[in-house]
């Protein structure tokens, strides 16, 4: 499964987790140099998970909030925890 924006590639594994219908890739298989933490608002503060959501920025071209990743989840998202989702501008298939 692949994670695409502007016909590049942000994410690419087999070992993707479905869960409340986003796909979780594993950080290992994540261009991380193209993530950059986004400023947490009153509802990611709020968040039971630790969400911490990141623009993508890729060749100057910065798209906020496009991915995120749970830093502490509660034990329902355990499964995704330190794993990157991502929506918005991206196509995830």
């Amino acid at each position: 499964m692949k994670a695409i924006l502007n016909d590049q590639i942000i994410a690419d594994s087999a070992d993707v987790i479905e869960n409340g219908g986003y796909h979780y890739f594993p950080a290992s298989a994540t261009h991380l140099d193209w993530l950059e933490k986004a400023p947490k608002t009153d509802s990611d503060r709020a968040c039971p998970h630790g969400v911490q959501f990141y623009d993508v920025v890729i060749d100057g071209e910065r798209h906020p909030r496009n991915a995120w990743c749970y830093e502490k989840p509660q034990p329902k998202m355990q499964a995704v925890g330190g794993r990157f989702g991502f929506w918005k501008d991206v196509k995830v298939a």
